[in-house]
């Protein structure tokens, strides 16, 4: 976490970049199960938490929930401007995507 903060602290790079299929970093990180960097990511105040990428339209919500990430996927919603029910290019939700709903 420490070596995620310090490299954010240099403003040497854009946090809100995305890779080719539109995917930030904070897609990645909660997709990986990363709950740290995603911590530290929504602590920029430029990072928007709820960006669809390009090519699916998907959310780091939905990626998280996806790959059974339940911290990263409680820490995204416990933010108020995440919205659970933002549907992608098929019209998924992004918990319709867990196999066992957190919580449940």
């Amino acid at each position: 976490m420490e070596r995620a903060a310090a490299l954010l602290e240099t403003n040497q790079w854009d946090v809100q970049a995305a890779d080719f299929n539109g995917k930030t970093a904070i897609a990645w990180a909660a997709g990986g199960g990363h709950e740290v960097v995603v911590k530290v990511l929504l602590e920029q105040s430029k990072v928007n938490p709820d960006p669809a990428d390009t090519e699916y339209g998907r959310t780091p919500l939905s990626w998280a929930a996806e790959n059974g990430h339940e911290g990263a996927v409680n820490v995204m919603l416990e933010l108020n401007n995440v919205n659970p029910d933002r549907a992608d290019k098929w019209g998924r939700t992004p918990l319709s995507y867990t196999q066992n709903p957190v919580g449940g």
